[in-house]
Order: C-alpha cells, then structure tokens, then sequence
C-alpha cells in the first residue's frame, strides 16, 4: 500500500511513502529510468528518501505523478511486472482524465487467484492466459469498452496503438471463457500480388510472412502449445483474406487487420460472413494504404457507409495513443504534418491555391 501527503502550502512538495521497500527497486526501473519518464512526461522532480518519494514542481504535476507511482506500485503489490510501456499508459491515462487505480486496487485485492480458472477478471482488463491486459490510453479504455459491448468493431488510427494487440487480446479473453468456440486472424496480402510465385514453400509458407503479425500476438497471450493444437485442431485459424470467400462464420471471435488493404468488394464480403454468435473486430490505418494507384480502400469505403449505422463502434486512435517507442509518437506526428502541408499544397477543385 501508498500513502500520499499532499503539500500543506502551495509550492511544498508531495510525500509518496511505500510499505514495501522490495518493490521500490522495480517501481523506479533499471538506474530509475521509470523515474526520469515520470519527470520528464509531467515536468515534475522526483527524489527517492528510503521508502518514500518526495514529488516537487507544479501542484497538478506532483498530484498526477503521485497517482501514476501509486498506481504503479499497485501493479507491483498485485504481482506484475512493469515496463516503460506501463509507465507510458499509466501517464497518458492519468492525462487523458482516468486512471487505472481503481482496477489496480481490484487487481491486488485479488493478487494470487488472478490466473485461476472461471476466476472473473475485473472491469477494465482482459485475462489471457499469459497476462492481464490493461488499457493503456483513454482510446484503449474506449475500444475495449466497445469490444466487450459490440458485435462488430472498427479500430482506425497510426502504427502502434494497439489496435490488433487489444482486439487479439479480448478474442482470446472470450475463447477461453467459453463466449466463442474458435478464433479467425485474417489479413490481406496484398503485398504479395502476383510475386507469390517467387516465394519458397508451398501456399501456406508463401502466405505466413504477411501474418506473421498476428501470430507473434497469440504467442504473446497463450502458451505456444496451446497455439499448436488451437491451430491444429482449427480452434484457431490465421489466414489470407481470400480464405473467406463462401464461408459463413457462426461461433467465432473475427478479426481483420490491415483493412485498408482490402477492396470494397472484399470487405462487403467479410462483413456479410457474419453467423449467430460471431463477433468482427475490423483495425486499420488510413494512411498506410498499399493498394494499386486507382483502387479505392474498402475500409474508407466501409466507413462511409456505415457510420452512424446502430451497433456498429468506430473507435478512432491518435499520435497520442502510441504506445510503441516514444519516438512512433513523433515519427506519425511527422509524416501526418507532412500530408497535411502536401494537401495543402495542392490546388482545390477549382484549380485555386488552397492557402
């Protein structure tokens, strides 16, 4: 447990006191480099004293900080490791107005029985069988939210929200609750075209390098045995978008990535293979779009029309909701500033100068 003195006159510090002096070595991080992204990311000062924190700068920064370390240290207590990464989500959360404290507080409450079988994980995290999976980013908070709530589900934004890893997540949350009986991971390969000929194996070893994706998400959430006989047994199946065609897809967790790849005639295709108790997670990103110059994105297509229509969710990712390496942030912040400035450039319909 935490405790945290608040400043008794504006400009005094925050005290954070820790119980467990074991666990303040993995709170700060490797030469406390958990410690510099807390200051750097809240422009505060944070300075180690035995087993408590003292927190100094802004009054909204020392109070953000002092519940990103609690909330940290809470993962710690209920026995998780923690990653820059964590500390990250745990940043953009308390910025973005949540927290994750009140489902640490759950998680260590329960610290222990978390990975039983028929044990009900609690609100806002996903349990698979490697890990418990929280939101990182208030989008993530909102995607999951969809996900649990809805059939169908598009994800939409940059590289490195999370969109496919959250999506694979709650698909191997409800095969193993018994919610679906098998899983389908779909991509199109639309960057093998015609040069599929060139490639060596057969068909399936042609195919794989462009799931491969897909595949490293599952071994992230379930033991590689368990992989080899859910792929075996056709629990679960990881295939090109064309393998669709003519199937109806009842009792499965579906979920198509890189959908900006497909053409409206194939999206249409998908998203009417829908049977009773399926659900279709669909993720992609606008501003990656591999196909031929001329062919227009079924996503963008898909968007268009079906916007709006009831119990269809359209989460929408940003530059803020990367959750790879800091510089992903700046690296699509960059290049969207740059479309921005080609489009500006360019002349209206009219032939006028847009600026």
């Amino acid at each position: 447990m935490s405790e945290t003195r608040g400043p008794e006159t504006p400009g005094q510090p925050t005290i954070v006191e820790f119980a467990d002096n074991r666990l303040l070595a993995l709170l700060f991080g490797e030469h406390d480099r958990h410690l510099a992204r807390i200051e750097e990311r809240l422009g505060v000062a944070v300075t180690p004293r035995g087993n408590r924190l003292m927190i100094s700068g802004p009054a909204e920064g020392q109070a953000q900080a002092s519940q990103v370390l609690s909330d940290l240290y809470g993962r710690l207590e209920a026995g998780r490791m923690i990653e820059m990464g964590d500390v990250d989500g745990a940043i953009r959360m308390i910025q973005g107005g949540q927290m994750n404290a009140p489902v640490t507080a759950r998680l260590r409450d329960k610290a222990g029985d978390m990975l039983r079988e028929g044990e009900k994980v609690p609100e806002g995290a996903v349990r698979t069988k490697k890990r418990i999976i929280l939101p990182r980013s208030v989008t993530q908070k909102t995607y999951f939210d969809a996900l649990q709530k809805h059939e169908l589900v598009f994800g939409l934004g940059p590289a490195g929200t999370g969109k496919t890893y959250l999506a694979v997540a709650m698909a191997v949350s409800m095969l193993l609750e018994g919610r679906v009986d098998r899983i389908i991971l779909s991509r199109p390969a639309v960057e093998a075209g015609e040069r599929l000929g060139f490639l060596p194996g057969d068909m399936r070893e042609k195919i794989d390098p462009y799931l491969r994706p897909l595949y490293d998400a599952l071994y992230d959430m379930l033991p590689a045995e368990r992989v080899a006989k859910g792929l075996e047994s056709g629990e679960i199946e990881v295939a090109p978008l064309a393998f669709m065609r003519g199937r109806t897809l009842a009792n499965a967790y579906v979920i198509l990535d890189e959908a900006q790849n497909t053409s409206p005639v194939q999206m249409k295709m998908l998203l009417t293979r829908l049977g009773e108790n399926s659900r279709l997670a669909v993720t992609g990103d606008l501003s990656q779009i591999d196909l031929p110059i001329g062919v227009p994105s079924g996503l963008r297509h898909a968007i268009d029309i079906l916007d709006g229509v009831a119990g269809i969710s359209f989460v929408r990712f940003g530059e803020a909701d990367v959750v790879r390496h800091p510089l992903v942030t700046k690296i699509v912040r960059a290049y969207a500033q740059h479309e921005q400035e080609l489009d500006l450039s360019r002349p209206d319909a009219a032939g006028r100068p847009r600026r």
